[in-house]
């Protein structure tokens, strides 16, 4: 008998079809071990030695495994092909050894870059040991990830409260994002004009621009205001013209290579919208299978992979497929080969492709992400194996008759689409090339000019980064890796060091803080340069040409000794320095060139970068005396509006006591008297400070209103102002208002309305499941039968009853016939068991609490206990982060 591991379950269930009965075929379902979230699960005092873990689920699925190996013969590690994959069938191989499972069995490792029958009975004909050097890379870029998370983020939170990780390689993508963000800010616009002009030459008109005035060939800027613009038109209009010359030059556009983990990325985020993510999700699932006439079948090749080669056997069939759905002109004399040119490349797998070219997106009718991906990779792997794109390039120079003023046309012409009949490459910036035929002219013919215009042109700073742009950037410095990249800006956006506007990274106040304490403080360590040089170390290791220990070593003795020095600073030390390095975002010059950093309220102060429990701030050196507090980057608009956010509004006639507008480190609030717990409320993003008034302030701290009671329980039913916005609530579920003036204004039978809608159609805070479909009453007792959208997907609910619409089925398809039937099947398997075993729980607790007021208090504090539960896990925060780096 012959057991096998892989990664994933759907992978096992298909190779355990292509290997048959005496195979035995078990998924690890991934990692199997990790380094325990601690201190010390690596200790360089005791020359960096390891301690690994197994989680509850990794050790029932290794004790499945070890199971089977009772009596075999063989074991067969067949994870992914790339250092991962090697990884894990390592941690395998030493857990199985630990339970001395192994005997006598021979133990093989095989790789295979498709899950086709093929491609898997080939690799298993070629077997080889586990390659020691691809795990000793991986170990220590494990390691280091481990060392720079664990030493320096407790760093960060001490000297930096609110900060929540570094990480080695996403600390230098933050920085990415950070610099250009400082790009854009520090950049001047300039103004520019350019003039151009329709011109005839015996034919049709064409447009020119303007390239020479006044006898000198023009520069962007040499046009710099209307003035100088309007002359230069003016010399157009009144100038002859005669073609001086034409020029027609032939070029070809060649493809891009097939996919690599990098460019598929890139294009997924240009072309479709994908995140990394989603992207690398999708791919996943083509690689694995899919579900193809009863048969599941894995439908590209490996999807971590810096290669751009493929297999002889793809070009063929590639050439093949081109011939016969393009025709012969489109297939090329010579099959392409492909050389990658990534900086620090990894191990040599093939590029990205389909495994079957003649499974065209047609003909599959794949849904969703998956068939929009599975196109765009075919696509591009046709497409490179097709002939180049011929182009006529034409220019056409003319010139006035006294030599002071020339003109330019310039215009290209697709003669032969070539590649571009399949597929071509998106760009993150728009192409400024002309395009479009220009008309037959002759050299020396007049030229007259119909109509000049002068435009105005602004340059523009360089765009913030996208997924696509972002991820090209760092393969281009060799940060990283690409297979690594998706869960690296998956943590930046989790820490909210950045969040996405448009599509594109804007760094946090937070996420500039923490690069401007790094580059202050370890630089080196953030320095591109410095974690390129890593990577490429990393690949030594794998080469078989440096000992991972010794890159242990060097790395360690310096970033310790760096750590070290840090540990002594004084948090005002820190402070000092990040008020510097920060003082242009955070105290932007004024308009009127007062001092940026005078305090708006007390007017002696001068403000300055503080930190308390919940992060930065800024805040006044007068404190106690003067409580001025904001937000970290702000206008002089906001500052204006802060300024106007500390007065007093008046005197609530009810209880006497003074209502004050305040600004708070969170943005300005309406407060209610003074004491230890003064009643207080926020300011609704739409309301301006300056224009807060007594009468708006009681309003807000009179939240919640009671809109009344609802006719169904007689409940109150509140309106109020909330984390996420206005709101109407009710029993524990809540539905938003359009804005904070219905908040005061709503009515009953509106609430009622919005409340019932948002229970009926998508899931509260509180509130049930989304319905998909209603499809009646039940026969037996008339009560609702609905189906809903759940955590795991669309089930099926009547009563306390619910049951699992089979996998694969369309909810909108399924009749009532059909869901009583499933309904009757879930009862049979005791479906209703636990719902009224909770409902008569309750009861006793309820009618206890009625009774005794102690009780009830009592009952209640293993709930309020709950999120001591969860203290462990935010300490996992940096394991997360260093596996993701």
């Amino acid at each position: 008998m012959n057991v096998v591991v892989v990664e994933s379950p759907a992978k096992a269930k298909t190779i355990n079809k292509y290997l048959g009965s005496d195979y035995i075929v078990l998924a690890s379902y991934g990692h199997v071990r990790d380094l325990p979230p601690k201190d010390g699960s690596v200790r360089p005092d005791d020359d960096f030695a390891m301690s690994w873990d197994v989680d509850a689920k990794s050790a029932k699925r290794l004790n499945d495994i070890a199971d089977a190996m009772k009596g075999a013969d063989r074991l067969i590690l067949a994870t992914d092909p790339d250092r991962e994959g090697e990884a894990i069938s390592w941690h395998v191989l030493e857990v199985l050894q630990k339970k001395k499972v192994i005997k006598t069995a021979t133990v093989q490792r095989v790789v295979f870059n498709a899950i086709t029958k093929s491609a898997v009975t080939e690799a298993m004909k070629a077997p080889r040991d586990i390659d020691m050097e691809l795990v000793e890379a991986y170990l220590a870029r494990r390691a280091l990830d481990y060392l720079v998370g664990f030493t320096l983020s407790p760093v960060l939170w001490r000297k930096l409260p609110g900060s929540r990780s570094a990480g080695r390689v996403q600390s230098v993508a933050l920085r990415l994002i950070v610099d250009r963000e400082l790009e854009i800010e520090r950049f001047k616009t300039q103004e520019y004009w350019t003039v151009d002009a329709d011109v005839s030459a015996g034919g049709d008109p064409f447009l020119a621009r303007l390239v020479k005035h006044q006898a000198k060939r023009l520069t962007k800027f040499d046009l710099g205001d209307e003035a100088a613009a309007e002359a230069a038109k003016a010399a157009v209009q009144a100038a002859s013209f005669t073609v001086a010359s034409v020029e027609k030059k032939p070029a070809k556009r060649s493809p891009a290579p097939p996919f690599t983990t990098s460019t598929l990325q890139q294009e997924a985020s240009r072309k479709l919208g994908f995140s990394a993510q989603r992207t690398m999700q999708a791919a996943q699932k083509l690689y694995e299978g899919v579900d193809i006439g009863g048969e599941t079948v894995g439908l590209i090749t490996y999807m971590r992979t810096d290669g751009v080669q493929a297999a002889p056997e793809a070009l063929d069939e590639a050439r093949q497929v081109i011939a016969g759905v393009y025709g012969k002109d489109y297939v090329p004399e010579q099959a392409r080969i492909y050389r990658t040119k990534a900086k620090n490349a990894q191990e040599a797998h093939e590029a990205i492709r389909p495994t079957s070219l003649a499974r065209n997106p047609g003909s599959l009718r794949l849904e969703g992400d998956l068939g929009r991906l599975y196109e765009l990779i075919w696509k591009r792997m046709i497409a490179s194996q097709m002939e180049s794109a011929r182009i006529e390039r034409t220019t056409i120079e003319l010139e006035s008759a006294d030599g002071q003023t020339g003109l330019r046309a310039t215009g290209q012409v697709i003669l032969f689409d070539g590649y571009l009949a399949v597929y071509e490459e998106g760009r993150d910036d728009a192409d400024d090339e002309e395009s479009g035929r220009l008309p037959q002219v002759s050299q020396g013919a007049a030229a007259k000019v119909a109509t000049a215009r002068a435009a105005q042109h602004f340059t523009e700073p360089p765009p913030r980064y996208s997924e696509a742009s972002l991820v090209k950037k760092m393969e281009e410095l060799g940060i990283g890796r690409p297979s690594t990249y998706a869960s690296v800006l998956t943590v930046l956006r989790d820490r909210d060091y950045v969040k996405m506007d448009k599509n594109r990274f804007v760094p946090e106040d937070k996420g500039r803080l923490v690069t401007a304490f790094l580059e202050q403080f370890f630089r080196r360590y953030v320095e591109y340069d410095f974690t390129a040089a890593l990577e490429e170390k990393l690949d030594l290791v794998s080469a078989g040409d440096l000992n991972w220990k010794v890159l242990l070593r060097e790395f360690w003795q310096d970033f310790h000794a760096a750590v070290g020095e840090i540990s002594e600073l004084r948090v005002t030390n820190v402070l000092d320095a990040l008020n510097e390095a920060l003082g242009p975002h955070i105290f932007p010059a004024k308009a009127d060139g007062s001092d940026p950093r005078a305090c708006p309220t007390c007017a002696t102060g001068q403000l300055s970068l503080k930190t308390g429990k919940f992060g930065a701030f800024i805040g006044c050196s007068n404190y106690p005396e003067c409580r001025f507090t904001r937000p970290i980057a702000q206008s002089e608009g906001d500052e204006a509006d802060a300024a106007n956010a500390d007065r007093e509004l008046g005197t609530d006639p009810e209880t006497g006591l003074i209502v004050h507008l305040k600004n708070g480190r969170f943005g300005p609030y309406v407060q209610l008297g003074e004491g230890d717990k003064p009643k207080r409320s926020s300011l609704p993003k739409t309301w301006s400070p300056a224009a807060m008034d007594l009468e708006k302030g009681l309003r807000l701290l009179r939240l919640p209103r009671e809109v009344g009671e609802h006719p169904e329980d007689g409940q109150m039913i509140l309106a109020g102002l909330g984390r996420y916005g206005p709101f109407v609530q009710h029993n524990g579920a809540y539905a938003n208002l359009e804005s904070i003036d219905e908040v005061f204004e709503v009515g009953l039978n509106r609430a009622v309305a919005l409340i019932a809608e948002k229970k009926a159609g998508g899931k509260g805070r509180r509130g049930e499941a989304a319905a998909l479909k209603d499809l009646g009453v039940h026969p037996a007792d008339g009560a609702p039968v609905r189906i809903l959208s759940g955590r795991f997907g669309p089930y099926i609910k009547h009563g306390a009853t619910n049951a699992n619409i089979p996998r694969g089925g369309d909810p909108q398809e399924v009749t009532l016939e059909q869901a009583v039937a499933l309904l009757a099947e879930r009862e049979a398997k005791g479906g209703t068991k636990k719902k009224p075993v909770k409902k008569a729980a309750a009861k006793p607790k309820a009618e206890k609490a009625e009774k005794a007021p102690a009780a009830k208090t009592a009952a209640k504090k293993p709930a309020a206990k709950k999120p001591a539960a969860k203290k462990p896990a935010a300490k996992k925060t940096p394991a997360k982060k260093t596996a993701a780096s």
